[in-house]
């Protein structure tokens, strides 16, 4: 395997990042409707480059993570959010997704932040095993929370705590 690094995005990485959105879900891990084939952008408004850290595997964008403060309110300062972490499928069983999700916390610490949570789907064993590995537990269930293929998928709420 080649050097991986991990740095901040830039508008430049938009292309590579939504081919890898449009490939890395899918129903046991994501919504297909985020998926749709017509989608054009990757970075919104409210999830510009300044939200993602990206991975690159000599020189080719492989993944990213988005961090983003969790709340928009004072009291809820120093809480981050995992609101998406995804791999190019040729680029899976590497460890980017670890090296990601060590970033992430780095950024985090970096950032001043306490904690750390994101939502898993009940389904995706594979991601949950991996977020565990790094320190995340259980801290809720949300039963029933999405429809995806006309089947119930529960939610598990995930965190890890900074200090």
């Amino acid at each position: 395997m080649g050097e991986v690094t991990v740095r901040r995005a830039v508008e430049a990485d938009e292309a590579a990042l939504l081919a890898i959105e449009l490939t890395a879900w899918d129903a046991s891990s994501g919504f297909p409707s985020m998926t749709a084939p017509d989608r054009t952008a990757f970075f919104s408004e409210r999830s510009g480059p300044d939200a993602h850290l990206v991975a690159e595997l000599d020189g080719e964008v492989v993944g990213y993570v988005r961090l983003q403060d969790k709340y928009p309110f004072p009291e809820g300062a120093g809480v981050l959010s995992v609101n998406g972490l995804a791999v190019a499928g040729s680029a899976r069983g590497r460890g980017i997704g670890s090296i990601l999700l060590t970033a992430a916390g780095d950024e985090a610490k970096r950032r001043g932040a306490r904690k750390i949570t994101l939502f898993v789907h009940g389904t995706n064993t594979v991601a949950r095993r991996l977020y565990e590995r790094h320190g995340y537990v259980v801290e809720g269930t949300l039963p029933r929370e999405f429809v995806i293929d006309g089947q119930y998928v529960d939610t598990h709420v995930l965190a890890r705590h900074l200090d």
